[in-house]
């Protein structure tokens, strides 16, 4: 639905965007993101109170990185059917973002990865990933 949204606000909206996006969510991001979280509390769960709760947010700002921002990008491209825009220029405004995006992400990742129950830990993601959805679209707009 963020990636949607972004579209409507850019006046980009493809229906084949639309349902390939959520392919891409629903075959790829729904099954890597809740694994990574159930990783992440794994390898941080004997970790000292400070150590585990930097180390959480820490690598969940790390999952959500320039080449992950890229993936993403792409993904948007290939469902447009924009690929003659698919470059190495994507991969700078997927760095711009992360940059950018630290701080805010660092806030939001440290609620969910500290905050919430593992169980409800995707609901959450998934919420905040929708608002970023919305971001990482408009990356273009805003880094180009």
């Amino acid at each position: 639905m963020g990636d949607t949204i972004a579209a409507m606000l850019v006046d980009e909206y493809s229906v084949y965007r639309m349902l390939g996006m959520m392919l891409v969510g629903a075959l790829i991001y729904s099954f890597e993101i809740p694994n990574y979280f159930a990783w992440i509390d794994k390898k941080t769960n004997d970790f000292t109170e400070v150590k585990r709760i930097l180390s959480k947010t820490g690598l969940a700002i790390a999952y959500f990185n320039p080449i992950w921002i890229f993936r993403h990008i792409f993904f948007i491209k290939v469902f447009s059917g924009n690929f003659a825009d698919i470059n190495s220029r994507l991969f700078v405004i997927a760095l711009y973002s992360f940059v950018v995006n630290i701080p805010i992400s660092f806030l939001a990742n440290y609620i969910i990865q500290n905050r919430i129950k593992l169980n409800w830990r995707f609901m959450a993601s998934a919420i905040f990933s929708g608002l970023m959805a919305i971001y990482y679209a408009l990356s273009e707009t805003l880094f180009q």
